[in-house]
């Protein structure tokens, strides 16, 4: 059940980054609240994953794959530039994660 919380609490993460993108700067109302309901849903689906998985692979996991996401949406989809050193990032990003959960997750 864990696995399935913590992708929630991913998703709800990147969601909410994504809305606030168009929230711009809390000015819109709905994608500002979108922002708020992600992030308060995120940050309780992280908590319950951290009841039976130990916080340093959920928050790497969490964060890293959030990371990852955010900045592939960032440049397939919101203009952002893609090059070869940005892809190589958000590789290195993914590597230090799958580094950290090499020592199993408890």
């Amino acid at each position: 059940m864990a696995p399935l919380m913590l992708a929630g609490a991913i998703l709800s993460e990147v969601l909410a980054t994504t809305a606030m993108k168009y929230s711009d700067g809390f000015s819109k109302l709905w994608p500002s609240l979108y922002t708020a309901a992600g992030y308060l849903l995120a940050f309780f689906l992280l908590a319950q994953t951290l009841k039976t998985m130990s916080v340093g692979t959920a928050y790497a996991i969490w964060a890293g794959v959030g990371t990852a996401l955010i900045a592939a949406i960032g440049m397939v989809f919101l203009g952002e530039s893609t090059s070869a050193l940005r892809i190589f990032g958000v590789l290195l990003v993914i590597a230090g994660v799958v580094v950290l959960n090499m020592g199993g997750a408890h």
